[in-house]
């Protein structure tokens, strides 16, 4: 399974439905085209419009907003389109007539909404932002009250994201919530931006009328709930902003990147360019790459921009390989491969022999699994409990699938594995209380399992005749492997591992 995702954020469009923005819609299409052609084969590729879809909400200009949307579709590139409504996308009847309401005639969120996207992860959360900033006080008259209320919008916007995306227990989630990828869309910007500054011609700095009321409070509901990515639009101007805050869960004063939950900030300019602006838009591509000789996941994001006075666009930040900002994803997306197996044993409603086979090749071809002179008995044992894990999943799919599985041979598996948990967990002195306590828990990566126990086996313990104990449980796991078609030779010698792409 490919567990990568694409997307390709476009905003504040501001059609009026004239006609008259159709030539740079059209070069905005052109360009995405151009760069989508590269991440084609990605299995979700979604595009995200994050409000002002329209200047004004008449008919017309509702009309022409969803024939644009319309023609990205017909493109072919794009496996989902999403939005979420701006300030002008919502300006109420009452303030002239012949206004529509853009929530239904788009089919916006009008407060959260989650999409899950099964194969990558991705539980992309829509947030409508409109009730939760300063936009109706240009006037500069903001007293007592009024602030309060606004503060109250943005702490009600915090409970969306809780109500929203708090639920680990959401029947179509085919995983741990926590080990979802989540990206947040909205349409304002939950913290000042340098970039953009200064449009003093309305008489006052516009940067206090332009974000969220306590937005604090805001970002601390969302980096809590692992959101990982906020995509948004309403100032006409680029940037990337990181935020980072303590990680709760880490339970000792750890060093480096691990010590800090992370939640990136990114904002997309007027892809039409309007009011004077240079035009723009974003391309983000979640997946896997190496990093000194091992496997994690990143978000590489594209940024490209079109001067007022141009005609193509072009990468923003030229002076990086390819115009590719590359920024290491949180610790959660370090994917154990038997995570990965099941989720892929879970998905469809019976498995295929061939599948079978991939999951058991993905779960076994590891360190772990073959005779290793010195284990490190900590690390084997979260092998074996994730393997654990997934294998109860594919043994529960495949008593359903034809043709039939041997179903001895599954269930001796289980068994052996079940052998080889209590060994390790013996080696290390975890009793049987603490071990049923640490199968219960979601095991999301490695890193986070080993911090929970001893690292070295406990004094007293034969670890070599431990070891030949282990290698024989190996050798018998490698038999009821074949008789499952496979010849992976458990127990054996590992073999040469392919080098990280």
């Amino acid at each position: 399974m490919d567990r990568s995702f694409v997307v390709a954020q476009i905003s504040d469009l501001h059609l009026d439905g004239s006609g008259r923005l159709l030539p740079a819609i059209e070069t905005l299409r052109a360009a995405i085209c151009e760069k989508m052609a590269a991440v084609a084969n990605v299995p979700d590729r979604i595009l995200l419009i994050t409000g002002d879809l329209v200047d004004d909400p008449t008919p017309r200009a509702l009309d022409e907003a969803l024939a644009v949307i319309a023609s990205f579709r017909q493109t072919g590139l794009f496996t989902d389109v999403q939005a979420v409504a701006g300030n002008h996308d919502v300006k109420r009847p009452s303030q002239r007539a012949g206004r529509h309401d853009a929530y239904d005639y788009l089919h916006l969120p009008r407060t959260a909404k989650n999409v899950y996207y099964r194969q990558a992860g991705l539980d992309l959360v829509l947030l409508d932002s409109n009730r939760a900033n300063l936009k109706a006080l240009a006037s500069g008259k903001i007293d007592e009250s009024a602030y309060k209320a606004m503060v109250a919008d943005s702490a009600r916007l915090s409970a969306e994201v809780a109500g929203s995306i708090g639920s680990a227990g959401r029947a179509d989630y085919a995983e741990p919530a926590e080990n979802l990828v989540r990206v947040l869309a909205l349409h304002h910007h939950p913290l000042p931006q340098a970039t953009g500054e200064g449009k003093r011609f309305l008489g006052m700095p516009d940067e206090p009328l332009m974000y969220l009321a306590a937005p604090a409070t805001f970002l601390e509901a969302a980096t809590s709930l692992n959101v990982d990515l906020v995509l948004h639009g309403h100032r006409h101007v680029e940037g990337l902003t990181r935020y980072s805050i303590p990680d709760p869960r880490v339970t000792s004063s750890e060093s480096g990147e691990a010590f800090w939950r992370t939640i990136y900030v990114l904002s997309c300019p007027s892809s039409t360019g309007q009011a004077g602006d240079d035009a723009g838009f974003n391309l983000v591509h979640f997946g896997p790459a190496s990093h000194a000789g091992r496997n994690e996941h990143r978000f590489a994001i594209t940024r490209c921009t079109r001067l007022r006075n141009d005609a193509a666009f072009r990468p923003l930040d030229s002076n990086l390989p390819g115009g590719v900002i590359r920024l290491p994803a949180g610790r959660d997306f370090s994917r154990d491969p038997a995570v990965q197996s099941t989720i892929e044993a879970a998905s469809p409603r019976t498995l295929k022999r061939d599948q079978v086979t991939a999951i058991v090749r993905r779960l076994f071809m590891r360190g772990s699994f073959y005779d290793e002179t010195e284990p490190n008995w900590a690390i084997a044992l979260y092998t074996y409990m994730v393997s654990a894990h997934a294998w109860a999943e594919l043994e529960r799919k495949a008593a359903r699938s034809r043709p039939g599985f041997d179903s001895d041979a599954l269930a001796a598996v289980k068994t052996l594995l079940g052998r080889l948990i209590e060994q390790s967990a013996d080696v290390l002195g975890i009793d049987r209380a603490q071990l049923d306590e640490l199968y219960g828990r979601g095991l999301i990566n490695c890193n986070d399992f080993l911090r929970q126990v001893p690292r070295l086996p406990c004094d007293g313990v034969d670890v070599q005749r431990r070891g030949r104990q282990r290698l024989q449980l190996l050798l018998e796991l490698d038999q009821q492997v074949q008789v499952l078609g496979l010849d992976l030779g458990l127990g054996g010698k590992a073999p040469p591992q392919p080098s990280p792409a």
